[in-house]
């Protein structure tokens, strides 16, 4: 893609940047990122204001409290079967009299909000869901701070045609650290990227010491507190090789100049290697409010968003080079983003699919990039080149998830027999 004109995230060209408070859009409130941006917002009133919230439905007395505390104009959840209990839930914050914001409902609704008035739309939304969304906020001139990687993965030329330069702002730890690393140099002057990883639970585990780690092994993520789904994909590295297909897609990158490297601390989030031999770290204690107050505030800082090294302690970081035999996922991830077109919607779809068979048992752990690698073969070459579709995307992971589903009945059955 070197023939974009400019990264979609590039530090030098922050989108549309504005004075005073900005109005701010948090889809999937009621997630990790959602709720620490909540706290970080609340702490910063005199920088954010929320406007408008969604959430999926699950967590409908949270999403009335975050209503009530930031006296947002709309809520939606996208389960309009939650809209009774929303709406008792509403009351129950609100004081006597007090009008209640407006509720949009359906699958839908996070696409409007999108697009609806404010400075920037951060999209928390966990999967490829998300898509919509992004692209509506992009459309609309909102700056995005995304923290849906799937709509980028599974999305990649749409959200390249739709987005300005400099639109997008990453909130992932990873890419928002490269992305104020790469505030130090030009695009000419970068050599490579380095994108860390903690190496999740198994860290140091061959493949044959995985084949019998169970929901629980997996779901203790030594380092960060996520929800189950982006757990697992840590415990896989998956995260990691959607992290290579995003840094590709958001700096214009090629494959073979990102490389991961296993970082257990996971106190430098990334790296970016320039030409002169230099590299530069991004360091923080692991903590999501500093990416999120990137991906809010920027080109301005937020003061004590998140916590600083105390330099007086001793401490020991390590590094240590990717076993890929163990976890053939990074690997996976770069031949999917290499073939372009629905490849990397397939590659996601079946993942997910493929996790949920692991988290209900009806999937061994090293079964879910047996049966992932089996489905994008099968797909194939999506043909590169083609024109891509929202259309496209969503037939390519209505036969992923299908696919990947009978393969996993298959792997159980075999395994039973």
């Amino acid at each position: 893609m070197s023939d974009s004109p400019a990264p979609l995230a590039d530090p030098h060209l922050a989108f549309d940047p504005a004075e005073g408070r900005r109005d701010i859009v948090v889809l999937g409130s009621t997630g990790s990122i959602g709720t620490q941006a909540i706290d970080l917002i609340l702490r910063n009133p005199d920088r954010f204001r929320v406007t408008a919230l969604s959430a999926a439905g699950g967590r409908v007395a949270l999403l009335a409290e975050q209503a009530r505390q930031l006296r947002v104009r709309t809520v939606a959840v996208a389960r309009p079967d939650t809209v009774p209990v929303l709406r008792e839930a509403l009351r129950a914050e609100y004081g006597p009299g007090e009008a209640l914001p407006e509720i949009l409902a359906g699958p839908e609704a996070a696409t409007e909000l999108a697009a609806s008035d404010c400075h920037t739309v951060l999209n928390g939304i966990t999967g490829s869901i998300g898509l919509a969304p992004t692209l509506a906020a992009l459309e609309a001139g909102r700056t995005l701070a995304l923290a849906n990687k799937e709509s980028l993965i599974v999305g990649g030329p749409l959200v390249k045609a739709a987005a300005a330069p400099g639109q997008i702002i990453p909130v992932d730890s990873e890419h928002a650290a490269l992305f104020q690393a790469l505030a130090a140099g030009t695009r000419a002057d970068v050599r490579k990227l380095i994108v860390t990883a903690s190496g999740g639970p198994f860290r140091g585990r061959t493949r044959a010491e995985l084949d019998d780690v169970t929901r629980e092994d997996a779901l203790a993520h030594p380092t960060w507190a996520m929800g189950p789904v982006i757990t697992i994909n840590s415990a896989t590295l998956v995260n990691k090789g959607l992290e290579v297909i995003e840094a590709h897609l958001l700096y214009d990158i090629p494959f073979e100049r990102i490389e991961v490297v296993v970082h257990p601390q996971s106190y430098v989030h990334s790296m970016v290697e320039f030409s002169d031999g230099s590299t530069l770290a991004q360091a923080t204690p692991p903590d999501m409010h500093g990416p999120i107050a990137i991906g809010l505030g920027w080109p301005e800082r937020v003061p004590d968003a998140a916590p600083a090294f105390d330099w007086t302690k001793a401490s020991s970081w390590e590094f240590f080079p990717l076993d890929t035999e163990a976890f053939p996922s990074v690997g996976l991830a770069r031949h999917v983003g290499a073939l372009g077109g629905t490849a990397p919607a397939v590659f996601n779809a079946a993942n997910e699919e493929c996790v949920d068979a692991f988290l209900s048992g009806r999937l061994p752990f090293n079964g879910i990039m047996d049966t992932v690698t089996e489905v994008v073969a099968e797909h194939g070459s999506p043909g590169k080149g083609t024109p891509l579709t929202v259309g496209d995307v969503l037939e390519a992971e209505t036969w992923a998830r299908a696919r990947a589903r009978e393969l996993a009945v298959k792997a159980t059955a075999e395994a039973r027999a």
